[in-house]
């Protein structure tokens, strides 16, 4: 597919997947072009295919300015690899979602399992009619992740994935350019584009999941420091005596807190019959999960809901001080463990505020996400958009 020849093409091109069809006097009005100049770079883009007219706008005293789009053949798609699940969606230019399947999968089934299924996945809303061509993809995976060569990096719950051409791989299936991020980074990105944080330019988003990571947005965009781990906040350590992790280290926070750690503790609980709900749960299906200790601590069951407290304690702890250091101006919790709720928002909220310097969090909002599932696919969109409209 064609790229922009110049940045005020590149600009145009933001602009229109992130606002929508636009008149070409209201773009005239934002990027400050003469309109002989704007007409040159619009018809331009019309011509690489990027670009399509839509019509005519309300008139604004003069004659009805034409309203442009992104092309409607314009297709992307999203690839967000968890732990336990994968999904796949196909978006247009502005990043709506056009198809969106998913279904459970452990990661450690190895790299060619997970993106061939994922990969059938992408085939079955092609089946649908849903896209001909992919113009560009982008792939999260649930572990540290080298961008600029588009590998995971020595992934703790990934066996088999390290240093794995998954950008490679993809991008020679699908026929078009392909990004590779952290799962959490992609997240961040869709609440960028279209979640509680389109209109803040510096936050966080914690992920507790299986594991726990954050994405860090700065001025709009992801920070994700000199080799591509910032933000692996789960193994930072909260107690020099606590249980071995998954990384091979002692008491780090995802060792205390996330989906595997509420498994191992529910266990626990379960056998010992400190939580009948839960020793019910294991007696029925020979194994409790975190999902099982949500619903415990929906029926009242007092030691699940003491499980969840704990573990926002510990969450709100590390939080506290990355919201001292950052100051950012909105924190989200999102994640297959962020499903246990306001038992969980309030302990984490109530730490941060209680601990982090008041200057940091008098105006900070502290807010589970309302995308859920949606926010890598959109996000990996998102991702790989800004790569296909820019000049480099």
């Amino acid at each position: 597919m064609a790229r922009p020849e110049n940045g005020h093409q590149a600009r145009l091109l933001g602009l229109l997947r992130d606002d929508g069809p636009r008149s070409r006097a209201e773009l005239g009005d934002v990027v400050q072009l003469s309109r002989s100049k704007l007409a040159v770079e619009l018809d331009r883009l019309i011509e690489l295919g990027m670009v399509e007219s839509a019509g005519l706008a309300a008139s604004r005293g003069g004659r009805r300015s034409g309203i442009v789009r992104l092309s409607s053949r314009l297709r992307f798609a999203g690839i967000d690899i968890g732990a336990t699940s994968i999904d796949v969606a196909v978006t247009n230019g502005e990043m709506e979602i056009l198809g969106h399947l998913a279904e459970p999968c452990d990661v450690r089934r190895g790299p060619e399992a997970v993106l061939e299924r994922a990969l059938e996945l992408l085939g079955k809303l092609r089946e649908q009619g849903l896209y001909e061509e992919i113009h560009g993809a982008g792939v999260g995976v649930p572990g540290p992740v080298s961008f600029r060569e588009g590998v995971p990096v020595a992934p703790p719950i990934m066996p088999g994935w390290d240093r794995y051409p998954v950008r490679e791989v993809v991008s020679r299936e699908l026929g078009c350019p392909v990004l590779v991020d952290n799962d959490v980074n992609i997240m961040a990105l869709g609440e960028l584009h279209a979640g509680l944080a389109r209109s803040v330019e510096d936050f966080l988003l914690v992920k507790i999941g299986t594991g726990i990571g954050c994405g860090i947005v700065v001025n709009s965009a992801i920070y994700r420091g000199v080799s591509g781990c910032a933000g692996d906040i789960g193994h930072i350590r909260v107690d020099d005596d606590g249980p071995v992790c998954a990384c091979g280290n002692i008491g780090c926070l995802e060792a205390y807190f996330g989906g595997a750690a509420l498994a191992r503790d529910a266990l626990v609980a379960a056998r010992s019959a400190r939580s009948p709900f839960l020793a019910e749960r294991l007696a029925e299906a020979g194994e409790v999960t975190a999902a099982d200790v949500a619903a415990a601590a929906q029926a009242g069951d007092p030691v699940a809901v003491e499980m969840i407290r704990e573990g926002g304690r510990r969450v709100g702890q590390v939080l506290a001080s990355l919201v001292s250091f950052f100051n950012p101006g909105l924190v989200i919790i999102a994640g297959g463990v962020a499903g246990l709720g306001h038992t969980l928002l309030a302990e984490i909220r109530s730490v941060v505020y209680r601990r982090s310097a008041p200057l940091a969090t008098g105006n900070l909002p502290i807010v589970l996400s309302e995308l859920e599932s949606t926010a890598g696919v959109i996000g990996a969109a998102r991702m790989i958009s800004d790569q296909v409209f820019s000049t480099a």
